[in-house]
């Protein structure tokens, strides 16, 4: 009991260092709700399956990558081939950041962790000479601060986690995001999470890893996947890639499109 006490002290004295500290408020400029669907680690499962289903509502993605992954078999299932590579990005998704090799945010020193960023953008100019990164997922953990600060030298955004939307006043490099897998034995949280990003004019970040009929704990079936998807659609927000997204959020683009 006291071990988990001092556990849970842990985890939010961590969280409080890395939300209060390097923080560079944004207020959102978005004048109708954006939701966006992101996949972490790049498993073969989340373009093949996940991919998929976004393509027939008409519908793109971000996939965040570590291309030190790249072939291997991790604990979200097969990670992305080159050739899935090439093929997300034929197919419009976005690519996004996850370091090379995948490190923890917290438990890796801030120079190394900026080291493996740039590692990553080195090798995405190796594989798709056309290709960059626009966003940023911390791989498993929230960020130490300094942490926070190094990738913030390279990305316009960075997305971290914490089961909410984000509405009004967002920290640009601590985006908010829902992961699908929590929400998996009760679908109707994750629809009510979608009717409050409406309500809010927010702009919801889902993410998740693998999607297949067996899924890891970190991942999702195609059924759940898609039926999220749907709802979605029918809420009338605009399905766009983080980066897309974005642009908007930052005013960089005027207004947000309603989908169809």
């Amino acid at each position: 009991m006291m071990r988990n006490f001092f556990d849970r002290a842990l985890g939010f004295s961590r969280r409080m260092a890395f939300t209060a500290l390097f923080r560079a408020p944004v207020t959102m400029r978005n004048d109708a709700p954006i939701i966006s669907f992101t996949f972490d680690d790049f498993p073969r499962s989340a373009y093949h399956v996940g991919g998929t289903t976004l393509k027939t509502y008409g519908f793109r993605g971000t996939y965040y990558a570590a291309l030190g992954l790249m072939g291997t078999h991790a604990p979200v299932g097969e990670i992305f081939s080159r050739e899935d590579l090439d093929n997300v990005v034929a197919d419009g998704h976005e690519l996004g950041c996850h370091t090379f090799g995948h490190c923890h945010s917290w438990n890796t020193a801030p120079k190394l962790f900026e080291r493996s960023i740039i590692e990553n953008e080195r090798r995405l100019h190796e594989l798709l000479p056309e290709a960059s990164f626009k966003t940023f997922a911390y791989p498993i953990a929230g960020p130490r601060p300094h942490t926070k600060r190094r990738a913030a030298r390279h990305f316009p955004c960075c997305r971290f986690g914490g089961q909410t939307y984000n509405a009004g006043v967002t920290d640009r490099y601590l985006l908010s995001a829902y992961f699908l897998e929590q929400g998996r034995h009760d679908p109707d949280s994750v629809k009510k999470m979608i009717d409050s990003n409406l309500e809010a004019c927010g702009w919801l970040i889902f993410a998740t890893h693998d999607v297949c009929d067996t899924p890891t704990r970190f991942g999702c079936t195609p059924r759940f996947f898609e039926d999220v998807v749907r709802h979605a659609s029918r809420s009338g927000a605009a399905v766009l890639p983080a980066g897309d997204a974005w642009d908007i959020v930052c005013g960089k683009v005027s207004s947000s499109p309603r989908q169809p």
